[in-house]
């Protein structure tokens, strides 16, 4: 390789080094990556009979009204009340604010069903939103009061 030829690959080579991290011998890597959260439900179906531990989810900002005035922000950016209408009390999408819920209602599985979405419709907001915008979603979702008359047909299949 001629001289000119060298000094011209040479930051094409110094680019590459950057993005691969070193050029050099790597030491142990630690990873930054957490476990990612616990999803249970019937749907799931455990290879050998045993689901993957996952981290424990916690909502911090429970009970939180500036956390719940910004998540009823998001509720109105997101365009979340183009499905689920005004205020959460239903519309294409079903009402959050009845105290109702298809996968569970609990901090942890509202955070489950934003940040990964949910089959027939549900988008995953977690790649958007991020964790803190979801538990901000979560913490006004569980702000809002139960209206005095609800619907009179729930999701469920009657019997």
């Amino acid at each position: 390789m001629s001289a000119r030829t060298s000094s011209r690959a040479a930051p094409a080579i110094a680019c590459v080094c950057a993005l691969l991290g070193s050029c050099g011998e790597r030491g142990p890597q630690q990873s930054s990556v957490s476990a990612p959260p616990g999803i249970r439900y019937e749907a799931h179906i455990a290879a050998g009979g045993s689901l993957p531990s996952g981290a424990a989810l916690s909502n911090s900002m429970s009970g939180n009204a500036g956390a719940a005035k910004t998540g009823a922000s998001l509720f109105t950016t997101m365009n979340c009340d183009g499905c689920h209408g005004i205020d959460a009390v239903g519309w294409v999408g079903p009402s959050l604010s009845d105290g109702r819920w298809r996968y569970g209602g609990s901090d942890d599985e509202i955070f489950s069903s934003i940040y990964y979405g949910r089959p027939k419709g549900m988008p995953a907001f977690g790649g958007v939103l991020g964790p803190e915008g979801v538990w901000q979603l979560v913490t006004y979702l569980k702000a809002l009061p139960v209206p005095a008359r609800e619907a009179t047909e729930s999701w469920e299949a009657s019997n």
